[in-house]
């Protein structure tokens, strides 16, 4: 029986990583690929028919009211660079300590943001993240506030209109933005806009009414991404359009999804929720999000929105309850924007203690915390980051976080994990018991079941103690990885040596000498991703395979070849997750023969690690 269980249990821990290889890396790849075959088919296809979205107000229904916030659709024009773009029209600059860029006073779209804080690559010297472009350039991607009015005869300002500044300042931390705009029959616009030193813009419209009659507008907001962009694919990682809409819960929508919707006006297809509270809304990347933030208390009408033309235009937006402007009155609407990185401590994270409560609990939203996506598994994903977070504020390095959060980890489950060791002790101590019974009853297999549960009784053995350490350690696995995976803080996270970002597969190679030889062996068709082997995943194969000789040899054949490939494989199907992740398994592994090895020796059982190497090399010297 024990030869059955050692057995099943390297099948199962096998089979274990040859999913996580099928899920995490084959799969994506292939999704990545029909995502480029997705765009290069929406780049192909003819111009848009008109809709009644083509012009900037969505037409009111029946009653004076509207539809839904205008869709930011305009006519088809030449792509120009995203400098030419931003040149094209009179702008106010964007300055704090993590954002660059500029607001455009035609149309007063947020259209221009760069996260100077975070770059392109590894080197500090690569072009920063961009966020935001303007109309116009290949990817345009940007966010819109205004007003739609109740009747198509009252001029509202819309993408085309040129706004006054008041002054001549930079938007700052310091110095807020103010626009004017008069309509020219009896409606001044007044919009303040204001930023933090983080990523979050409030935007402050105000309408003052000296017409001859009452005006009725509705507030609205809306945040466009044209084209569909590069996701990565992974299943445990959402990348689309994502809300969480009052009492509608969390609402994630890919890209997919939202385009092959039911079709809900204009043209357009995709998702509505009525009357909703306490509510925000917005798109997400893997690290980057624009998230609309309305006052908790206003009631939305909000949308998810993808329409189809030459570049298929993705658009998540709001529209508020009527507001009539009195004559001689003012009317003001209140909203907010947050545009940046999903910082765990900026955007906020919900959990006792944590200590983080950010935009989540300074503004009291609804659990804005979701934009970065803890997965299902958030009870074990978020301790897992603020353990990692903790010692990070007292080292200032993540890998030295992960090597303590695995010490932790260890301590936490010591006594259980020493009843395993110790169960596995007393069955190497009774190997010679066990293998007498075969010799007893070679033909009888029942029999020497039978005999055998009888010595585990007397001897208070659990013969399947041996798969809780393993058991214990997939949770950890998988939920390190998963905090690896989607937290901005884990990218470019160095290590030490070599090792530039934890959140990367281990860079060396040993198929061409850790770098002697100027060549990739990952770019080989068909084999070239299973020929990434790097100094780490070859420690963690070492280590692995010394936990392995722990054990006496089994005597069954096909068990021996089991236990002598396992390491192997682990070490190639582990070689392309994280750097991060390789780490902690390689000293989980050291640390597991540590403890083996001691409560083998207080059990009074040999410890046979050197022996059985011993008897390996001979072995193969013969």
């Amino acid at each position: 029986m024990t030869d059955n269980r050692n057995t099943i249990l390297a099948v199962i821990l096998s089979g274990l990583v040859l999913i996580a290889w099928q899920y995490f890396y084959n799969v994506p790849q292939m999704e990545k690929q029909r995502a480029q075959q997705q765009t290069q088919a929406e780049l192909q296809k003819g111009t848009p028919q008109p809709t009644a979205s083509a012009t900037p107000g969505a037409a009111p229904q029946a009653g004076g009211t509207p539809s839904a916030p205008p869709v930011a659709n305009q006519p088809a024009q030449p792509i120009v660079s995203r400098e030419a773009a931003i040149a094209a029209s009179p702008r106010v600059k964007i300055e704090t300590p993590r954002l660059t860029g500029s607001i455009s006073l035609k149309g007063a779209r947020i259209d221009d943001l760069a996260l100077v804080q975070y770059r392109e690559t590894v080197d500090p010297k690569s072009p920063p993240i961009i966020l935001y472009s303007p109309s116009g350039t290949a990817e345009p991607y940007y966010a819109e506030f205004g007003w739609v009015a109740a009747t198509s005869d009252t001029k509202v300002p819309d993408r085309t209109t040129d706004w006054q500044q008041e002054g001549s300042n930079s938007l700052t931390p310091s110095t807020p933005l103010v626009l004017k705009f008069d309509n020219g029959q009896g409606l001044t616009f007044r919009r303040t806009i204001t930023i933090d030193d983080r990523y979050l813009f409030s935007i402050k419209d105000e309408v003052t009414n000296v017409g001859n009659a009452p005006v009725k507008l509705f507030p609205f907001a809306l945040i466009s991404r044209h084209g569909t962009p590069q996701v990565s694919g992974y299943y445990i990682l959402h990348e689309g359009l994502i809300g969480y809409l009052g009492d509608q819960g969390l609402q994630e929508k890919a890209y997919k999804a939202v385009s092959e919707a039911p079709a809900i006006g204009n043209g357009g297809h995709g998702f509505e929720f009525n009357k909703v509270t306490n509510a925000w809304l917005g798109i997400t990347d893997k690290y980057w999000a624009s998230a609309l933030l309305p006052d908790t208390s206003a009631t939305l009408k909000a949308r998810f929105v993808a329409e189809p033309g030459t570049q298929i235009r993705y658009q998540t937006d709001y529209l508020q309850d009527a507001q009539t402007v009195a004559i001689g009155g003012t009317t003001t609407a209140n909203t907010r924007l947050f545009a940046g990185a999903k910082e765990a401590g900026v955007v906020g994270i919900n959990f006792p203690l944590a200590g983080l409560g950010g935009y989540n609990k300074e503004l009291g939203l609804n659990h804005f915390d979701l934009l970065i996506d803890w997965g299902w598994f958030y009870f074990i994903t978020k301790p897992m980051f603020l353990g990692l977070d903790f010692f990070y504020r007292f080292f200032g390095n993540f890998g030295i976080s992960i090597l303590l959060v695995t010490v932790i980890v260890k301590l936490l489950f010591f006594p259980l994990a020493n009843k395993s060791y110790a169960s596995m002790a007393k069955m190497k101590s009774i190997q010679p018991q066990l293998q007498a019974l075969k010799e007893r009853y070679p033909d009888d297999k029942v029999k020497q079941q039978q005999e055998m549960m009888e010595i585990y009784r007397k001897e208070k053995i659990n013969p399947v103690a041996g798969c809780l350490p393993v058991v214990i350690q997939i949770p950890v696995f998988f939920s390190l990885y998963k905090v690896l995976f989607v937290t901005i803080e884990m990218r470019h996270a160095p290590f030490y040596g070599w090792i530039k970002d934890l959140s990367a597969p281990d860079p060396t190679n040993l198929f061409n000498l850790f770098g002697l030889i100027p060549f990739d062996p990952t770019t080989i068709p068909v084999f070239g991703h299973y020929l990434a082997l790097g100094i780490w995943p070859i420690i963690m194969g070492i280590t692995m395979w010394f936990q392995m000789k722990l054990n006496p040899t089994p005597p069954d054949p096909t068990q021996q070849i089991i236990f002598n490939w396992m390491p192997l494989i682990f070490t190639f199907m582990l070689a392309g997750f994280p750097a991060g992740l390789v780490i902690y398994w390689a000293w989980n592994n050291l640390l597991s023969v540590v403890q083996q090895s001691y409560i083998m020796r207080r059990n009074g059982v040999k410890v046979e690690l050197f022996d059985n190497l011993k008897a390996t090399f001979a072995r193969k010297a013969t």
